[in-house]
């Protein structure tokens, strides 16, 4: 549980049982991406505390209440950090995944009746983006949970919750990177290396990784990036360094970080005709893009992707099948395998560049 301004603290925290409409799961493992840390830091706009984290998570359906349908006891669960109401407008459009639910319109700290489903000591806990996956038991509305194949381990598929889904998403559904094509991923942790596995199996030719951290270097190229550079080895901005490399500019940049300066380097570094830049990392709130609009007149594009553009109640089940189907390899993102009551030595790791996914199993 998170109060601001401190570490995270574990407690004992009472779990109401299910309403209508919702679902409680036991959580079998969770993982840390770096939008926890944004809520430790204070920096995720619009999250009240006390506060239980966690959204990257998989689990096992204890109990559901009246008029849910879509799961039962005993199935195997991902919790949904992107809601799938079905319904809304943004549903029911084929062209976005971002549902009308989701934080970005209206707040996920209660549950949809306006009350918490946790009390800790006798006073109210929030939620956080409706499942908050760090906690043994947790509950969250039908609209944000999936049932998944009864054989998948939940300590490896848990990443399919945001991590992994969001960087291959990216490169595959968003920016639909083309056969042949060259790409640069400014940010080599778990949603970077995915975006570099997405752009590796749409069959791109040149896949430049760009991080200042070289130990994530080795893992990058395991993936399929084909070079990586350290901004830092160069006198010149980077984006002068990838025009150079690739004659007149990517076809095809990500912004996995959550940087305006990185997200303004991978727009300028891309292709002025025909480029795409796709800015994956979430910015600061209240931070503000500032660059040169005749970058675009002659055709780049610069894209936005929430968690790879996948609607997420009708695609996780079929990712992880295709994991089932060795398709993917995010076992290869997992680091560290700890147990709960090390959670906060965990985003030590994740802060220090130490680590890139963080599993959390024995709670």
């Amino acid at each position: 549980m998170k109060t601001i301004g401190k570490s995270l603290s574990i407690e004992e925290v009472e779990v109401a049982p299910p309403k209508a409409r919702e679902v409680r799961v036991k959580i079998v493992a969770t993982g840390i991406c770096g939008t926890d840390d944004h809520v430790l830091k204070g920096s995720f706009p619009n999250v009240d505390f006390p506060v239980i984290p966690g959204h990257e998570g998989a689990g096992i359906v204890e109990s559901v209440g009246e008029g849910v349908t879509c799961v039962k006891p005993g199935d195997k669960v991902i919790p949904l950090c992107l809601p799938q109401c079905g319904e809304c407008s943004f549903c029911l459009n084929p062209n976005t995944n971002c549902c009308l639910q989701t934080h970005l319109y209206q707040s996920q700290n209660l549950m949809p009746d306006k009350t918490s489903r946790f009390t800790c000591k006798g006073k109210q806990v929030y939620h956080f983006l409706w499942i908050s996956t760090f906690s043994e038991y947790t509950v969250m509305p039908d609209s944000t949970v999936v049932r998944i194949d009864d054989a998948a381990p939940l300590d490896k598929v848990c990443l399919f919750g945001c991590g992994f889904p969001t960087g291959y998403g990216a490169a595959v559904n968003t920016a639909k990177v083309a056969p042949g094509s060259t790409c640069a991923v400014f940010g080599l942790g778990g949603v970077g290396l995915s975006v570099i596995m997405g752009c590796e199996a749409s069959g791109a030719s040149q896949i430049i990784g760009i991080d200042i951290n070289k130990d994530k270097f080795a893992t990058a190229k395991d993936l399929g990036a084909t070079e990586c550079i350290n901004p830092q080895d160069f006198e010149k901005p980077i984006q002068e360094v990838l025009v150079e490399m690739t004659g007149h500019g990517v076809d095809y940049a990500f912004e996995a970080i959550g940087r305006v300066d990185t997200l303004t380097a991978a727009l300028a570094s891309c292709h002025r005709g025909s480029g795409v830049c796709v800015m994956v990392g979430e910015p600061p709130p209240g931070s503000q893009l500032s660059f040169d609009p005749m970058m675009l007149f002659t055709g780049l594009t610069l894209k936005g992707s929430i968690l790879g553009g996948w609607k997420m109640k009708d695609s996780i089940p079929k990712l992880v099948t295709g994991y089932l189907q060795k398709k993917f390899k995010p076992d290869v993102l997992i680091t560290h395998n700890l147990p709960f009551s090390e959670i906060n030595e965990g985003f030590e790791l994740l802060r220090a560049g130490k680590s890139i996914k963080n599993i959390f199993i024995d709670f």
